[in-house]
């Protein structure tokens, strides 16, 4: 979709429905393509735990500033008109552009940290897998939105399968490296870094998501926060860099993590972001964690039980009940009478506004 065409997406979904009209919630009528652009976003993803291995001399921090802020320098480059188009709007709702930049640049300091703590299969499910429910409370009390039967499906699913993917993966690293105090204290800070990283994926995907459903672009809005991100992780970068200019392989795998997850992934999340809620695009991503875990077992070599395995099959149940197509819900104005069925012809329907005194700061 041309950047022209999201801007008017954005501006429908800004002006009110005719009155005594009837209403189609599109969005939560059938994810289709902004749902397979999470989902191949997530693979991505899922690469960078086994493509950080490949350059074990590079810190978590350097691997971190690297790939989101090249990627999210890189997306402001690309989305520069688009920025200076929308300019006015992202201006004023610069609290929204401050807090996902923020959110974007503690993310991948947290995540790396975290796998390099508590191991790639256990970083990745804690990180990902706790994403789902910080959007959903985000969703919650910021945007008053309450969520759907489906999604507390598919998230109780995809949650308890990335929870027998984190035990399976450490039962597996306990049973090799022994139970040393060490080793538990550095898996515990692991989990925690990786729930940090969990709340602020959730909190720049909501504010990336926010300002696309305030007429911003879903390219100047996941430019200007990804952009701004990058900034803030510029310092990090040049203080622990060094190493990945080392080496070809070092500096090949930071090229990759900025040009292929971080880039093309996040385009492709921000594609998604304009056709479906936060708390939907959080939870698709929870196939990240099985991605990872596979490649973990053909690329670097780890055993995953069976345990694991189990895990993954719930994670991808998860993904079919949240992406089964559904019938679109018709909201009728009171004291209207009911619409007459739509003609196979029939133009597609809007997307519901944004409801009244919902809080955009």
């Amino acid at each position: 979709m041309t950047g022209a065409a999201e801007g008017e997406t954005g501006r429908a979904a800004e002006r009110p429905a005719r009155p005594g009209a009837s209403r189609t919630v599109g969005r939560a009528s059938g994810p289709g393509l902004g749902a397979l652009a999470v989902l191949l976003a997530s693979v991505l993803w899922g690469t960078t735990g086994t493509a950080a291995t490949l350059a074990p001399q590079v810190g978590p921090l350097a691997i971190g500033a690297a790939a989101m802020g090249l990627g999210g320098l890189l997306q402001a480059l690309v989305a520069g008109r688009g920025i200076a188009r929308g300019w006015a709007r992202l201006r004023a709702r610069w609290r929204i552009v401050l807090l996902g930049g923020a959110g974007v640049a503690l993310y991948p300091l947290a995540f790396y940290t975290s796998m390099r703590l508590a191991g790639v299969a256990v970083g990745t499910v804690v990180s990902i897998g706790s994403a789902p429910l910080a959007s959903a409370l985000i969703e919650r009390f910021a945007d008053g939105r309450r969520l759907s039967r489906r999604w507390l499906a598919g998230a109780a699913l995809g949650l308890v399968g990335t929870v027998l993917l984190c035990a399976a993966e450490a039962a597996r690293a306990g049973a090799g490296a022994g139970a040393g105090t060490g080793s538990a204290r550095q898996t515990v800070v692991g989990v925690g870094l990786g729930l940090v990283a969990g709340l602020t994926y959730a909190v720049y995907a909501w504010a990336a998501h926010r300002l696309i459903t305030r007429g911003v672009t879903s390219r100047a809005a996941m430019g200007a926060v990804f952009g701004l991100g990058g900034l803030m992780l510029l310092p990090v970068l040049l203080a622990t860099g060094a190493p990945l200019v080392a080496s070809w392989t070092n500096a090949g795998v930071g090229l990759y993590m900025a040009l292929v997850p971080m880039f093309t992934g996040y385009v492709l999340f921000g594609f998604g972001l304009a056709r479906i809620p936060v708390s939907t695009a959080t939870t698709l991503s929870l196939l990240e964690p099985a991605v990872a875990a596979v490649l973990a077992v053909l690329v670097v070599g780890e055993h995953l039980p069976a345990l694991g395995w189990v895990g993954i099959a719930l994670v991808v149940a998860c993904l079919g009940v949240l992406t089964a197509p559904s019938r679109p819900v018709r909201v009728r104005a009171p004291g209207t009478a009911a619409p007459a069925p739509p003609s196979r012809a029939a133009a597609p329907a809007a997307s519901v506004p944004t409801p009244p005194g919902t809080p955009d700061w």
